[in-house]
């Protein structure tokens, strides 16, 4: 995706994925057993309602982060589709500024 880039900022067995300098994933090298995405409130608290892989962020901010198991009841497709709507939600958060460096690359 662009703009994307990966650290391991926290330490050395968490990946953290940010675009534009912005967190929008984190996830465990080691285990990766789950992941952490950015969500709507209201979508975040249906999610965890509907899936009982779905948790309030792990070490996050629990009404805009999610905690998804890598293996349960979410398909590899709708992981994916939370990881590019934590993306999305991210950038339409960025300044104009930065809005117009990511369009640049």
């Amino acid at each position: 995706m662009k703009g994307v880039t990966e650290s391991t900022h926290f330490d050395d067995n968490t990946l953290v994925m940010k675009v534009m300098s912005k967190v929008f994933a984190i996830a465990d090298i080691d285990k990766f057993e789950s992941i952490n995405v950015k969500c709507e409130p209201e979508t975040a608290i249906d999610l965890r309602e509907r899936y009982s892989g779905v948790t309030a962020g792990y070490h996050m901010n629990k009404k805009h982060w999610n905690t998804i198991a890598i293996v349960g009841e979410l398909s590899d497709e709708e992981i994916k589709h939370w990881i590019l709507h934590s993306y999305d939600l991210v950038v339409s958060k960025l300044t104009k500024k930065e809005k117009n460096e990511l369009n640049e690359l």
